[in-house]
């Protein structure tokens, strides 16, 4: 059975159109490592406390301080302990 052009250009639109689809998803997954660097906090972006990413030189220094203060006792370590549970609100029955 013989292909008509028009049957072969709808063929390869569609070809085109699911390569095109699957190459988008690559370069997202490859940008958006990268983009919450870039975006502003208020867009959506990392906060401002946020650790930094695995792979780069802060991030070994980041888990060293990290291991360092995991091995100090609570009672010396200088940060506030989380407040009990109970805020003072009364739980709702």
């Amino acid at each position: 059975m013989p292909f008509s052009p028009s049957q072969f250009a709808m063929l390869l639109a569609a070809a085109l159109l699911a390569c095109g689809l699957g190459g988008c998803a690559s370069i997202n997954e490859k940008l958006s490592a990268g983009m919450g660097d870039v975006i502003p906090q208020w867009a959506g972006g990392l906060p401002p406390d946020a650790p930094p990413r695995p792979g780069t030189a802060k991030y070994e220094e980041y888990m060293k301080e990290r291991e360092r203060k995991r091995l100090i006792p609570a009672a010396e370590r200088g940060e506030e302990t989380p407040p009990a549970a109970s805020s003072g609100l009364e739980p709702v029955h």
